[in-house]
């Protein structure tokens, strides 16, 4: 029998991986923080249950959510806008939760933030030095989980994420004295989010840690005024930059090192 995967937080990511295991003979429990979405989740065969994370403590049903589960993926974004440790602290009453519940396998969610403004390449060896005070609390929640001996962490940093309805030139589109143009871009497409996060669960890699990047990094000024046209949409306009600087390029070495590569393009029309 397959093992039960808990996934906290069923929304633009959670839904459809959600969707992917349970068409691979999963049996699947997903979290909402929204009660108008329960139904809508259960529809797809993943039983549905209304969480909600704070600081104090938790809403909802998590230790009924978490009894089952076999493999929980944390799928809990932290506010970029916020200032404080709330996020930090939240991830705190989960992981007391899954030590009492015996969950013994986890996959966090996290993004290449953490890596801070590094510069060069930046592979998953790379000692991660977050700036933002998302990319700091995303850091001390990877490290709670990873560093406790009872699990099974597997820790997985997303760059960009881009797929339907979701693209970041749609926001840029016709601004003006944007900066870091010769930046290369760092991006994932959604299908490959689900591939990723599948192979992980059904070739058991745990404790490891895995960045989620498609291998493709032209500059931000190239990508996204290509991007624009194609769409039909004003173009993103930059400032002049100084040649030779690229930001940090993240490779998915980890990834390639189990003979996979990823698979869906980042380009539009290919």
């Amino acid at each position: 029998m397959k093992p039960r995967i808990g996934i906290l937080g069923v929304g633009w990511l959670g839904f459809p991986l959600g969707k992917s295991l349970v068409k691979m003979g999963y049996p699947v429990s997903g979290s909402t923080t929204t009660k108008a979405n329960l139904e809508l989740i259960a529809n797809e065969g993943i039983d549905s249950y209304h969480i909600t994370l704070f600081e104090e403590g938790v809403r909802g049903s998590l230790i009924d959510f978490l009894k089952e589960i076999d493999i929980l993926v944390i799928n809990v974004p932290p506010n970029r806008k916020t200032e404080d440790d709330s996020y930090a602290k939240k991830m705190r009453q989960l992981f007391e939760a899954v030590k009492i519940m015996h969950v013994e396998k986890v996959i966090f969610i996290s993004s290449t933030s953490v890596y801070g403004d590094l510069s060069g390449e930046v592979t998953e060896k790379t000692v991660p030095k977050p700036k933002t005070a998302s990319g700091k609390q995303l850091l001390v929640s990877e490290n709670l989980f990873k560093k406790e001996k009872t699990l099974s962490t597997t820790i997985v940093r997303f760059a960009g994420l881009i797929g339907p309805d979701r693209h970041p030139v749609t926001f840029l589109s016709g601004r003006k004295n944007l900066k870091n143009g010769d930046d290369v871009i760092n991006l994932i497409h959604l299908e490959d989010c689900i591939y990723l996060l599948t192979a992980i669960i059904t070739n058991e890699w745990w404790n490891e840690v895995f960045n989620g990047v498609y291998p493709y990094h032209p500059t931000k000024k190239e990508y996204y005024i290509s991007e624009a046209k194609k769409r039909g949409l004003p173009v993103p306009q930059y400032l002049s930059t100084y040649p030779g600087k690229s930001g940090k390029l993240i490779k998915g070495d980890a990834f390639e090192a189990k003979d996979m590569q990823f698979m869906t393009p980042i380009v539009s029309g290919q």
